[in-house]
């Protein structure tokens, strides 16, 4: 059995192409998320011309946008980062639930690798903690899935 990359320093974006799609809906929020996935990119060696970042409308258009990416056959993983706040009525589930849902079918459908960077959370307080700059933040987490879930397709 080989050894496979299990910590943050094993994480190699060198070489590795990458498209993140980012929701405007709750920019304060997912500004953060950005800011730290491309910290994070940069961080794992990654070049920034290979890190493609495109604006959507929601969480909800977040998987046509990764799914295109996919098929284009130009990336090696794709990043969604957004964030859906629960309200008072059920548009969070149908919002949350079927974003990861869409994105997980791309991921299946096409073999690409997309990493769920999007806050699904109770309360404002909580995006502001999982967005703050630092190790806690989720877009920097999704980048680092990426990174691993590519390199990991590339030795299989």
């Amino acid at each position: 059995m080989g050894t496979a990359a299990t910590t943050d320093e094993a994480l190699s974006a060198r070489g590795l192409r990458c498209a993140l799609v980012a929701a405007r809906y709750n920019d304060d929020i997912v500004a953060q998320l950005l800011d730290g996935a491309a910290a994070a990119w940069r961080e794992h060696g990654g070049d920034a011309a290979a890190l493609r970042i495109e604006r959507v409308p929601g969480a909800f258009e977040l998987p046509l946008a990764a799914r295109q990416f996919a098929l284009a056959g130009d990336v090696d993983a794709v990043v969604a980062l957004g964030c859906v706040i629960r309200g008072d009525t059920a548009h969070f589930d149908y919002v949350a639930g079927e974003c990861a849902r869409g994105l997980m079918r791309v991921m299946l459908d096409t073999g690409v690798p997309v990493s769920f960077g999007v806050l699904t959370v109770d309360t404002v307080a909580q995006a502001a903690e999982r967005a703050a700059p630092g190790r806690l933040n989720k877009g920097a987490e999704a980048i680092a899935t990426a990174i691993a879930m590519a390199q990991l397709l590339r030795r299989i």
